[in-house]
């Protein structure tokens, strides 16, 4: 089993040991007659054990009749929990910090992704509740730090202690990691907020504080359409890549301010080409509006309300007149564009992608215009789809030409309505594991035992998320 050095090597890092190493027989294993045993660490070395999740495992485990699938996902669905947790308070309220894998820090975007499948128990799961809790507020104390920032550290007095982040030419502050501006980041906390709300109907995590993250957030995206010319945004690096550092003094490519919001860098953490990513700024469109919801319906500031909605229904009106290529019954999604004129298509494994809008609930799943866009990324069109060997997928830049993301797959599968599409996807991710019982970051497509990031949470729990979808909407893939 190798690894492929990625482009930033130092970044991703592969840290020995990672979450694969456990000698139990799982009860689910037992359950289904397979002696494959668990890649789960031992039960008192987790870092955090939730009855609900244990019961769901064991529930959907026994109704996979694939009993490799039903291993993966019995180590997946729970390795947040069981390896990236840590649950405190601070100032008397629930406080919970979630680390990515093998970087000991925490993205907005990736630890909100990778709890969101433990939604749906949470109502029965106070423990849970407590964790999830702990994270909204966590979240908006973030936001409160720096809108900006993309990852942050543990303790909000900490100097980032991430190498390469450190000679960063941006406004770091103490308690953040890295500080790539990424438009996802916010609608993904955004995201698991109103999810956790309508999960569960407890109001608890919305108090003042998370009321001025989110006037942060709207905010933040009203600066960010740059109207005036102008952003207190700036970013550089030096480094190899030139993914990793925005041009024109670390001010990006210019655009037309024509309504739509800024956003640097990806969900990759690569630098845009053109700096309106449509894909994340349709995010934005729903995550302004589910923000609405909760202000008015939690929060009772109407105020608040209105004005998420107004910059919602600005930014979708944008949309629809620069961000299509094509018109009529051809138009599709463009990737990115600059308001020139000028636009990309391609598509990037990471959520939100072109791929990912129906999924991210962006869009509903028979809009005409997504199936079109998703039928082009899953094609030779987007020069990030790559065949080989050990299937089909799409990638991305940040490592490289022909390495397929598992992520890609499962928001394939959990978008599709065809059990064949679905299947294939599977039987992919199957067998693209390389023994380890774990998703990666990425594998090579002629050749899944060379991956990239052996801990890598995200896909861990969307590959959970994904048989849970399966199980309840079409069980018969699984059965």
């Amino acid at each position: 089993m190798t690894a492929v050095p990625p482009a930033d090597c130092t970044r991703r890092a592969v840290i020995a040991g990672a979450a694969a190493a456990a000698c139990a027989t799982m009860p689910a294993a037992r359950a289904l007659a397979t002696p494959l045993p668990t890649r789960r660490p031992p039960l008192a070395e987790r870092r955090f054990v939730s009855r609900a999740v244990e019961a769901q495992i064991m529930r959907v485990a026994a109704r996979i009749g694939d009993p490799q699938l039903a291993w993966l996902f019995a180590n997946c669905y729970p390795n947040t929990l069981d390896t990236t947790v840590e649950i405190g308070t601070v100032d008397g309220r629930d406080d919970t910090f979630v680390i990515t894998g093998d970087i000991p820090c925490m993205w907005l975007r990736d630890s909100a992704a990778q709890v969101h499948g433990y939604l749906p128990l949470a109502r029965r799961d106070p423990a849970l509740r407590r964790l999830l809790r702990g994270l909204i507020g966590r979240h908006a104390r973030c936001i409160l730090i720096d809108p900006y920032a993309n990852a942050f550290t543990r303790s909000a007095t900490d100097a980032t202690p991430l190498s390469w982040a450190k000679d960063d030419l941006t406004t770091m502050t103490p308690g953040v990691a890295e500080r790539k501006w990424e438009l996802d980041s916010l609608c993904h906390v955004v995201r698991l907020a109103h999810g956790y709300w309508r999960a569960t109907r407890d109001g608890t995590p919305f108090d003042a504080q998370w009321g001025e993250a989110a006037r942060r957030i709207v905010a933040t995206f009203r600066a960010e359409q740059r109207k005036d010319g102008g952003s207190p945004y700036r970013f550089q690096r030096a480094a190899e890549s030139a993914t990793d550092t925005l041009i024109l003094d670390g001010h990006g490519a210019p655009t037309r301010k024509v309504g739509l919001i800024h956003s640097m860098f990806r969900p990759s953490d690569d630098a845009c080409v053109y700096p309106f990513l449509v894909p994340a700024n349709l995010f934005a469109v729903a995550a302004l509006r589910w923000l609405a919801e909760l202000a008015h319906e939690v929060r009772g500031d109407a105020a608040l309300a209105m004005q998420a909605l107004a910059l919602a229904d600005e930014v979708n009106a944008a949309l629809r007149r620069h961000a299509l290529i094509g018109e009529g019954d051809a138009a599709i999604w463009a990737y990115e564009i600059d308001g020139y004129g000028n636009a990309l298509f391609m598509d990037d494994a990471n959520a939100p992608s072109l791929s990912s809008l129906a999924l991210l609930g962006c869009v509903e799943r028979d809009d005409a215009t997504f199936r079109r866009t998703e039928a082009r990324c899953w094609s030779a069109d987007n020069p990030y789809f790559f065949t080989g060997r050990a299937g089909e997928g799409i990638g991305g830049p940040h490592v490289g030409l022909g390495m397929i993301w598992p992520m890609s797959l499962i928001v394939r599968a959990m978008s599709s309505d065809d059990d064949a599409v679905i299947r294939r996807c599977l039987q992919v991710l199957k067998t693209s594991h390389a023994g380890t019982g774990f998703m990666h970051e990425a594998f090579a497509a002629s050749d899944p035992t060379r991956f990239t990031r052996p801990w890598f949470a995200w896909a861990n729990a969307l590959f959970g998320e994904m048989i849970l979808d399966l199980a309840a909407r079409r069980p018969g893939v699984l059965a």
